[in-house]
Formats: structure tokens, sequence, C-alpha cells
């Protein structure tokens, strides 16, 4: 892709979240496109919604489990950018025409308290540099179709990385705890819309340990230059399907004693 071209796709993003309407596959448009240029679309939106006075708050993971990977036919996560106008507090009521096609999903958030940078990051090195970790839920979008009415050709990768990887909101839960306190693999949360159970997860499905989520993160922000800044929120990938976040509903997500909670759409 030119840098025409992707520019171009970042404002047909762009353009698709302040109306509401979607845009079309850009793996249709661009059918080459590799992942680098997908994150290269992902940077010139971000750079957009900093330009309108955004600012970023942090990192999300996706793409963490088995099941979703092998939905999309890839063999690894990807990654998106939070920003503070996506951060919503617990019990909050997402307004009407916020989001498109809104899904809810699980995950454990990590808060930093120390840089962490460099494709030599250790384990050791993400557990001593969080502040805490804290029951949360993801708010997905699409501002791109899923499906092209057309062809019938589903979205790929490409396209999700283009667009944020689908991130859209976070609502972090109240409770905080040590990122030793519990064995983050053994946590869990129940997910109920409308008092209905509908998934329920273990921490362990994000690539066997949410910390090796965070692990992944760093390490792939090195291949560009990048790196994760003191007091960055992180969520380390979804332990759960998404669920769709239809108008009126209600989401409660009860982690146990790690926390819980509550959105409503």
């Amino acid at each position: 892709m030119t840098p025409e071209q992707i520019h171009a796709a970042a404002a047909d993003l762009y353009q698709a979240e302040r109306t509401g309407r979607q845009c079309g596959l850009l793996s249709l448009r661009h059918p080459g496109m590799t992942l680098d240029e997908a994150y290269a679309v992902q940077a010139a939106l971000v750079a957009l919604k900093r330009a309108a006075g955004a600012r970023v708050i942090g990192w999300k993971i996706g793409l963490t489990s088995r099941a979703m990977q092998q939905a999309l036919n890839i063999d690894t996560p990807d990654s998106g950018v939070l920003l503070d106008d996506m951060l919503f507090p617990d019990g909050a009521t997402i307004p009407p025409g916020r989001f498109i096609q809104p899904r809810i999903e699980a995950e454990i958030a990590f808060v930093m308290k120390a840089p962490l940078r460099g494709a030599g990051v250790t384990r050791d090195e993400v557990l001593a540099a969080t502040d805490y970790v804290a029951p949360s839920l993801e708010i997905l979008d699409t501002r791109i179709q899923r499906v092209d009415p057309a062809s019938g050709k589903a979205r790929i990768i490409t396209d999700t990385i283009s667009d944020n990887a689908a991130n859209a909101g976070i609502v972090l839960g109240q409770q905080r705890h040590a990122v030793d306190a519990f064995d983050l693999r053994w946590v869990g949360a129940i997910v109920a819309r409308d008092g209905v159970v509908e998934e329920t997860g273990l921490g362990a499905g994000v690539l066997n340990d949410p910390v090796t989520g965070i692990l992944w993160l760093v390490h792939r922000l090195a291949r560009y230059g990048q790196g994760i800044s003191a007091g960055e929120v992180l969520l380390s990938g979804s332990f759960i399907r998404p669920v769709e976040a239809t108008p009126g509903s209600r989401f409660h997500a009860d982690f146990g004693a790690f926390g819980s909670v509550t959105l409503n759409v």
C-alpha cells in the first residue's frame, strides 16, 4: 500500500465511526495488504483521533484464544490503542448511537507503574512493572463491515487490525489487586446479559497466562520502536467469546473474589 492508500483507509474508518455507517472491507480493496500495512492504517487512524483531541491511555490485546485465532485462520494475537474517550466507569450506561455493532468481552486489566520497552523484556519485568490488576469489560465495535454484502466475504485479520483491533471501550471494575495476589490463570468470570449467563471462562484462555499477553505486546511494540508507558492500562485479552450488546441490555461480569463489572447498553 502507498502512503496515500494507508491514509485514505484510515480516513474511511474515522468517518465510519463519526457517522455510524460502516465502510467496506479493506481486504477487498487491498487484497495483498500485509499485517504491517494494517498496523500502519491503525496508526494513521489513531493519529486522526489524537489530532481531534483524544489521548492515548493504553493498549488492548486481542485474538489471544485458540478459538478466535482458528476462526480467523491466524496463529498470533493482535493489538490496538486505548484512548481516553473509550474509558467508562463501572455501572455506566452507554448512550444510544455511541457504537455501531457493540459486543462485550471479559478480561483482566493490567495498570502499569513503570515503563516497559524492548525485545528482551522478561515475564519477571512485566510483573515488576505492574501497579495492579483489575476485572474489566472490553467493548468491541466494528467500523468496517463484518461481511461484504455483494460477495459474502467475511472480514479478515487485516481488516480487524486496521480498525484498531475492533477496539471501542473499556470498563474497569472497582477492585484493585497486586499482580501476585491471585493465580491469574485461574481467575475467571461468569458473564450474564439481562440475568442470563452467556459466557464463562478462565484467564488461562489467554495464551495460558494473561501475563504472557502483556509480554507479547511489549515484544511486538519493540519491533516498531514503541513501548509501554507508566500509568497505561493494558487489556490482556479476552477469555470468553464476544457477546452481542443489544440496545437495552445489561451486562454483569462476576469474577468471584477478584471482583465484578457492570455495564448497561
